[in-house]
């Protein structure tokens, strides 16, 4: 116990103090929100990855799915690393920095305001992304403190506080450069941890291949009757598991916190770096953590789904393990859930105060003010989220994995779109985001209050899970964009003109970018 103490000491130590040392880096918004659009490729790709994975995946995603679907969850790591980080890197990265910087946008209500000419959108997405961004907050918490129960034996209410309280230190005194650099370090703890993890485990179940033997043998009727099963890579129920790759996947393009990370990217050599570093990063990181919840049937004989939840699953798993992995792994854990709460307050600060307040609320917002508002906010905001959390703990509303899929589902339903069209299609319109915002935020509202009151508004099944539904609302956006843009009033050639204009801008590069036409 004492050396656990001592580690998780030593960890926030360094976390306020990285904080505090970024102080100077905080003092006007760009700085705050965006560290000075200067921030490096490691620096980015280790922000990016570790907003990506937190308690959610490790504990709630990687226990309930591995649960239901064995080995075969491995397939959401896989895709978690190729489409949520390596083609969202290709397709985003570049156009997103050049856009949102001719635009001088800091944040994606920003975007859609200068991109499509219209401040309600801006006010519509603020207010989106404030509300669906606290489930999300909420769910973070919850996936760390079951695990610090069960290493230290205390009580949810005091980890929760605690989380939130450091967070909040070294968030409010550094902003994001304090964020980027405490993501560095948390991501690097997050990839020994995850591989320790794996080889022990896997070792205290007789190596990987009597492990998959285990699992092999491993049987719920309630699931299906075929031998061997969970051992299968392609699982019991393809179209469900289906739905959590795209979920977890595409859900990167369209949510705020994740597509801020590029506004902020140094130079082109940046985001090539960026690309292959987040992109072996969620390979380790996410494939490690479904791969290792795949093996959770090993431990069956420990753990009652009905009576504790899904939620259980890890924690059991990672509660025979020596103190000093054990303290490790509690470390991997808090790293990945503070960085992943920290972009998450920093995005919803930053989008109240620029987006609502500015301009709206407050005619003439000083500079120095708005770093005040954002500070105030961040501390705000956490306060709510934590309120949250503890009700929901304590009314055992949802598991972690649902309460993920509806602010995804609704953040990235609606924005991914409108986004990602706005980057690269001249002839996308402000009608097609409203239609795309207003789909996706209702339909996932309709989704959790079915499930809530045990209603029976959803007549598909298949759609009631907030995990489809989540899916399903950003494939819809993708063909509800593009088809009423086609059959509304052209967009303002001027607006259109002038946010494309970026692209057409030339630059000098040195000879080892591009040879030069001599001829």
């Amino acid at each position: 116990m004492v050396f656990k103490i001592i580690i998780l000491i030593a960890f926030f130590a360094v976390m306020i103090g990285i904080g505090i040392y970024c102080r100077k880096n905080s003092t006007d918004v760009n700085g705050f929100v965006l560290g000075g659009r200067s921030v490096g490729p490691w620096l980015t790709a280790f922000a990016y990855g570790t907003s990506y994975f937190s308690a959610v995946v490790f504990v709630g995603y990687a226990g309930q799915f591995g649960w239901k679907y064995g080995i075969a969850t491995t397939w959401a790591g896989i895709g978690n690393a190729l489409l949520g980080s390596l083609l969202a890197w290709v397709v985003l990265g570049r156009r997103t920095r050049i856009m949102s910087q001719h635009l001088n946008s800091a944040t994606m209500p920003q975007f859609f305001e200068a991109r499509y000419g219209s401040t309600s959108l801006k006010i519509a997405a603020s207010l989106i992304t404030f509300i669906f961004l606290i489930p999300y907050t909420a769910s973070v918490y919850n996936g760390l403190s079951r695990l610090f129960g069960m290493a230290f034996s205390i009580p949810y209410e005091y980890c929760v506080i605690a989380m939130a309280v450091l967070t909040a230190v070294y968030v409010i005194a550094g902003g994001y450069m304090a964020t980027a650099i405490n993501d560095f370090v948390q991501g690097i703890i997050m990839l020994v941890g995850i591989v320790a993890v794996i080889i022990v485990v896997l070792k205290n179940n007789g190596g990987l291949t009597e492990a998959l033997n285990g699992l092999a043998m491993a049987k719920d009727e309630t699931v299906s009757s075929a031998p061997g099963i969970f051992a299968s890579f392609f699982g019991p129920d393809i179209p469900n598991l289906v739905g959590v790759v795209i979920l977890t996947s595409l859900g990167t393009w369209g949510l705020p916190q994740m597509v801020q990370k590029f506004y902020a990217i140094k130079s082109e050599k940046s985001i090539s770096t960026g690309t292959v570093v987040s992109t072996v990063f969620a390979i380790v990181v996410a494939g490690g953590c479904y791969f290792l919840g795949g093996f959770g049937r090993l431990f069956a004989d420990q753990i009652d789904v009905v009576k504790d939840g899904y939620d259980s699953v890890i924690p059991t798993m990672l509660s025979s393990l020596p103190d000093a992995l054990l303290a490790l792994v509690i470390v991997l854990v808090l790293s990945a859930s503070m960085s992943t709460l920290s972009s998450l307050v920093l995005t919803s600060s930053s989008t109240l105060t620029l987006d609502l307040l500015k301009g709206h609320v407050v005619k003439d917002m000083k500079e120095k003010t708005q770093v005040l508002v954002m500070r105030i906010l961040i501390l705000v905001f956490i306060i709510i989220s934590v309120v949250i959390a503890l009700y929901q703990y304590n009314t055992k509303l949802a598991f972690i994995a649902q309460l993920m899929g509806v602010s995804w589902g609704a953040l990235a339903g609606a924005f991914l779109a409108p986004f990602l069209y706005g980057l690269y299609w001249k002839k996308t319109t402000k009608a097609a985001c409203w239609v795309s915002f207003i789909f996706s935020t209702v339909f996932m509202i309709v989704v959790t209050l079915n499930n809530a009151f045990g209603l029976d508004i959803i007549k598909i099944k298949f759609l009631a899970s907030p995990i489809n539904a989540g899916a399903f609302c950003m494939i819809a956006g993708l063909i509800i964009v593009p088809l009423v843009s086609l059959i509304t009033p052209k967009p303002d050639k001027q607006v259109v003109d002038e946010a494309f204009a970026c692209y057409e801008e030339k630059v000098l590069v040195s000879q080892k970018e591009a040879l030069a036409d001599e001829g």
